[in-house]
C-alpha cells in the first residue's frame, strides 16, 4: 500500500514540476482544420453585383400588375389593365398629343434644372470657401430648406403669374437646395492636409479651386444632382396641373376630369421612365467620373 502511494505521489510531483518549470506538456493532436491551412477570409459587404439587379423590382411590379388584371383581381375602373394602357399610349402617339406634351414638359424641366444647378453650385462654392459667404448664404438656404417648395406656389403665382416663369422658378427653387447642401458639405469635408499642401506649393486661388476644391466636392455634387433630378420631376408634375395648357401634367389633369384612367397611367409611366432614365444617366456619370474610388459598390 505504501509503495503504491509513493509511486502515485512521485508521478504527481513530476507532472507539477514539469508545468512550473516549463517542462513538456501534453498537446492536442492536430485536427483536420489545422492541417487544411489558414481559414478563408470572410467577405463583408453586400457581395458581388447582380446582373440587371436594378431592373428586378420594376419587372416584378409590372408582372404583378399583369397577373392581377388578367385574373380580375384589379378593378379596371380603379387601375386599367396594362394592355389598355398600351392601347391608350399608341392612340396618343398617333394623335400627336403625347409628343407635344412631352416636349413642353422636357423643356420646362431642363430649363429649371439648369438654372437651379448653376445657382446652387455657385452659392455652395461661395459659402464653402468663405466664412463671410457662409454667413450670408447658408442661413437663407436653410430657411428655404425648411419650407417645402410647393408651399411657395401661391406666392410665386402672385409674383410671376401662372405662365412659364412661375413653373420654371418653382423647379429651380426645388433643385437649388439639394445641390447646395451636398456640394457645401463636400467642400467643408475636404481633408485639411490638401489645403496645407496647396499653400505650401503656393498655388493660386484659381488652381486651388480647379485642382483641389472641385475634384474634392465632385462626389457630393453628384449625390446632390441625383436628388435634384428627382425633385425636378416631382415639381414638374405639380406645376403642370396649375392652370397649364400643355405638358404631361396638364394631360393627366385633363384625363382626370373625364375619368380616363388609362391616359392618367400613360402620363405616370412617362414620368417614371423620365425619372429612371435621368437617374441612370447620373449614376453612369458618377461611375465614370469617380472610377478611382473604391467603395462597397465596387
Amino acid at each position: 500500500m505504501a509503495t503504491t502511494w509513493d509511486a502515485d505521489e512521485a508521478k504527481l510531483s513530476l507532472t507539477t514540476s514539469g508545468r512550473v518549470h516549463g517542462g513538456p506538456r501534453a498537446t492536442k493532436p492536430a485536427g483536420p482544420a489545422s492541417s487544411a491551412g489558414p481559414r478563408a477570409r470572410r467577405r463583408l459587404g453586400p457581395g458581388p453585383a447582380i446582373p440587371f439587379g436594378l431592373q428586378i423590382g420594376p419587372v416584378l411590379l409590372v408582372l404583378t400588375w399583369v397577373v392581377g388584371s388578367a385574373l380580375g383581381w384589379i378593378d379596371p375602373r380603379i387601375l386599367s389593365a396594362p394592355w389598355t394602357v398600351i392601347e391608350a399610349f399608341v392612340r396618343l402617339i398617333e394623335q400627336g398629343r403625347l409628343q407635344d406634351n412631352f416636349v413642353t414638359s422636357a423643356t420646362r424641366a431642363l430649363l429649371g434644372l439648369s438654372i437651379g444647378l448653376l445657382i446652387g453650385t455657385i452659392l455652395a462654392i461661395i459659402a464653402g470657401l468663405s466664412r463671410i459667404g457662409e454667413a450670408l448664404i447658408d442661413g437663407p438656404v436653410q430657411i428655404k430648406r425648411a419650407i417645402p417648395t410647393l408651399a411657395l406656389i401661391p406666392l410665386l403665382i402672385l409674383w410671376f403669374g401662372i405662365g412659364e416663369s412661375m413653373k420654371v422658378t418653382t423647379i429651380a427653387l426645388a433643385v437649388i437646395v439639394p445641390i447646395y447642401i451636398h456640394t457645401h458639405n463636400a467642400l467643408r469635408s475636404i481633408d485639411s492636409r490638401y489645403v496645407e499642401l496647396a499653400e505650401t506649393l503656393r498655388m493660386s486661388q484659381k488652381d486651388f479651386i480647379l485642382q483641389v476644391v472641385l475634384p474634392g466636392a465632385l462626389p457630393g455634387f453628384l449625390l446632390g444632382l441625383r436628388f435634384a433630378v428627382t425633385l425636378c420631376w416631382v415639381s414638374l408634375v405639380v406645376v403642370e396641373q396649375i392652370n397649364a395648357t400643355s405638358g404631361l401634367g396638364y394631360m393627366i389633369d385633363l384625363a382626370r376630369n373625364y375619368g380616363q384612367t388609362d391616359v392618367i397611367l400613360v402620363g405616370l409611366v412617362v414620368y417614371v421612365l423620365l425619372g429612371l432614365v435621368s437617374d441612370g444617366l447620373v449614376r453612369l456619370l458618377e461611375r465614370r467620373v469617380l472610377s478611382w474610388r473604391r467603395t462597397l459598390a465596387n
